[in-house]
């Protein structure tokens, strides 16, 4: 095991940047689906509803076309940052830019849209203002992508020994999640409309703005970045590298593991994008409204299953990366049993028992494949390879996974009432079934990786110069 050490510095970057970005991703990825039902058809007339795109295809859209974009993205600017070297410029202008496009989503409403582009007809209007809200989500998608997917996680890639990973995506991914709840605790305020949609996508897109700056001024590639970068193959040819038959079949592991935990995200993306519209308008109803989630029984259950999850966590820091072969086997299981469980009913205790495992088990595959991919990744690739992991780890999934979603949801003839009492459908529990059954598949690529073996030998992993930075 390596005894090379990550500096204070750069766990201190890694946390930050990983915090904030969680922000800016978490705010795309949860609330412009909601800023689209609540704010952009949430005072449409029948006439405009009739007119434009069904609101849960617009969702679909949206998520799938961002997917392209951090996929293309990713190619070619991860590429481009092992080409010249600087892996800091990209993360910290990426970040500042990536922070005013969010804010600018605070100025997009159906009047703004009417005035720009002089229009009338409510059904032109609604449509031209969705197409705005989707290609300013592919504008942000863009800047995110150069920023975090490609130039921040190699650089994680980068300055993490090797025997440091399981570790690092461990610290990644419980900061993911604190990233998630704090945006979803200033954002319910959003959605309840107790604060507008502009004044939270100015506050967090300024949030991530001024973290971009600070990158300019505490970031520092390590000469490991800049000697490995400087070889000799063109850009293009840097490009396509992934897609190499020869280097598929070099690299089995690394392309198993990708399999493995692209179905798993795919899974997730079968509900994740409605999952807030579904709690709105599904789970509250049911239960009898926020006053009646109050009561004794459901605090009770609450408690103890944010403590089971705390539990989880602190056990897979100390045991996960000692016992790969164990933790990843149970976790595919473990996601499948509890979105099975959470497909049954919309009884609220019923949803916070299943929680519990899909949570665990996608913590589980989130930590260790990731850690696997960083593993196996080439030496000096880091870069070239942001693209790949992109397909499987946004591309497939943010494409398939909406549209599964979508289809499961729309067996369901259950509609909401928008605030012109215009019937809008809403998400299905069936969405949870289906997604339980692609969780299923991840047992398949997971079998022949846990086959080949999920180790690195240390004296063949990839691994950064130590820092005392």
């Amino acid at each position: 095991m390596t005894t090379e050490k990550l500096s204070k510095k750069n766990w201190f970057l890694i946390t930050l940047f990983c915090f904030i970005g969680g922000i800016a991703w978490n705010t795309e990825n949860m609330y412009f689906n909601t800023f689209l039902y609540n704010s952009v058809y949430g005072n449409a007339s029948e006439a405009a509803m009739a007119g434009a795109m069904p609101p849960e295809l617009a969702v679909a859209n949206m998520v799938a076309l961002s997917a392209v974009a951090a996929v293309l993205t990713s190619f070619i600017m991860g590429t481009l940052s092992d080409k010249l070297k600087n892996r800091r410029l990209f993360i910290s202008v990426g970040y500042i830019l990536w922070g005013l496009v969010t804010a600018m989503f605070g100025f997009i409403t159906k009047e703004n849209t009417a005035r720009l582009f002089g229009l009338s007809d409510e059904a032109a209007i609604l449509t031209w203002t969705v197409w705005i809200v989707i290609l300013m989500d592919i504008l942000m998608t863009f800047m995110g992508s150069t920023s975090n997917d490609a130039a921040f996680q190699a650089w994680v890639t980068d300055v993490t020994p090797a025997g440091r990973r399981a570790g690092v995506e461990t610290v990644l991914s419980v900061v993911g999640t604190v990233s998630a709840l704090a945006v979803t605790g200033v954002g319910s305020f959003a959605q309840a409309g107790t604060i507008s949609y502009r004044v939270f996508f100015m506050g967090l897109g300024f949030a991530v703005t001024v973290c971009g700056v600070a990158g300019l001024f505490l970031i520092k590639d390590p000469p490991r970045t800049v000697r490995e970068a400087a070889s000799g193959s063109g850009y293009l040819s840097d490009l396509v590298y992934g897609f190499r038959p020869s280097v598929i079949k070099n690299n089995p592991r690394l392309y198993l593991a990708l399999s493995a935990f692209g179905l798993s995200v795919v899974g997730f993306q079968v509900f994740f994008p409605y999952l807030l519209v579904y709690l709105q308008y599904v789970v509250l109803p049911d239960n009898g409204g926020v006053a009646n989630l109050l009561r004794p029984s459901v605090i009770v259950t609450a408690v103890a299953v944010i403590g089971l999850i705390i539990t989880a966590v602190l056990l897979l820091l100390r045991h996960a990366s000692k016992n790969k072969k164990l933790f990843l086997a149970s976790s595919a299981v473990l996601m499948t049993a509890g979105l099975f469980l959470l497909s049954a009913s919309t009884d609220i205790h019923v949803i916070l028992i299943g929680v519990l495992p899909v949570v665990v088990g996608n913590a589980i595959i989130n930590i260790l494949l990731g850690a696997a991919i960083k593993d196996f990744i080439p030496a000096g690739k880091a870069g070239q390879f942001q693209g790949i992991r992109m397909i499987f780890a946004v591309l497939i999934p943010m494409v398939v996974g909406p549209y599964l979603g979508g289809l499961a949801s729309g067996n369901d003839p259950r509609t909401y009432p928008n605030e012109l009492g215009v019937d809008t459908p809403v998400p299905s529990k069936n969405m949870f079934l289906v997604a339980a059954v692609v969780c299923a598949l991840v047992l398949i690529p997971m079998f022949f990786l846990l086959k080949k073996g999920v180790d690195v030998p240390f004296e063949t992993a990839a691994l950064p110069e130590a820092t005392d930075e």
